[in-house]
């Protein structure tokens, strides 16, 4: 593990490699799982902010949920997380489909310069997932089988978790810390070629 300030970050994110492959998993990730994607707390505004936009990308069935539910639900312990269609279980209120493969909505607003707001930093930051306790941040990598392709893909293009997701690290901790941590690797590394010497 690596300690950066108060972040910890897991071994598996700087060892496992992964590479999205929506052409064989077709995104599936937004469409399946217990919860919605948790939405930090400054990210709300931003989402209530930025709807009536983000709405002329999303399905009937999406806007129905957030209408009924809200922008988003709470869990049990009162975090944050992204409307699901039907509840528990369901797909993402905010996704949409071209050609049987799931994109988000708020982010084709986002690349169509409609908004600023890119999407849950979270959801950037898949497979990363983020928790926290004690004034810690626990940085692990989620492994699921859903993401089996992404894994095949990533290690034939040899692409640990941590560079796939430079741009969302960088994101969500600044330029600092990503280069903090790859300096840290690439120390690490050089200390374990030297000792296997």
């Amino acid at each position: 593990m690596i300690l950066i300030d108060n972040k910890l970050i897991s071994d598996e994110v700087i060892e496992e490699q992964f590479v999205c492959n929506l052409s064989a998993c077709k995104g599936v990730c937004c469409i399946e799982g217990e919860s919605g994607a948790p939405i930090e707390e400054h990210e709300l505004a931003l989402l209530e902010q930025n709807y009536d936009v983000v709405k002329a990308y999303l399905l009937p069935e999406g806007i129905a949920a957030i209408e009924q539910q809200g922008l988003y639900t709470r869990d049990a312990d009162g975090i944050a997380k992204t409307t699901l269609v039907g509840g528990v279980g369901g797909p993402c209120a905010y996704v949409n489909f071209t050609d049987g493969i799931t994109w988000c909505g708020i982010e084709k607003a986002w690349e169509d310069g409609k908004i600023t707001f890119r999407k849950p930093v979270s959801c950037h930051l898949y497979p990363i997932r983020i928790t926290r306790a004690h004034d810690m941040e626990y940085v692990n990598y989620f492994e699921w089988e859903v993401c089996n392709d992404a894994c095949i893909l990533g290690k034939s293009l040899k692409v640990p978790v941590y560079r796939f997701l430079k741009e969302a690290l960088i994101r969500k901790y600044g330029e600092d810390f990503y280069e903090t941590l790859e300096a840290t690797i690439q120390y690490m590394n050089q200390n374990m070629d030297a000792e296997e010497l």
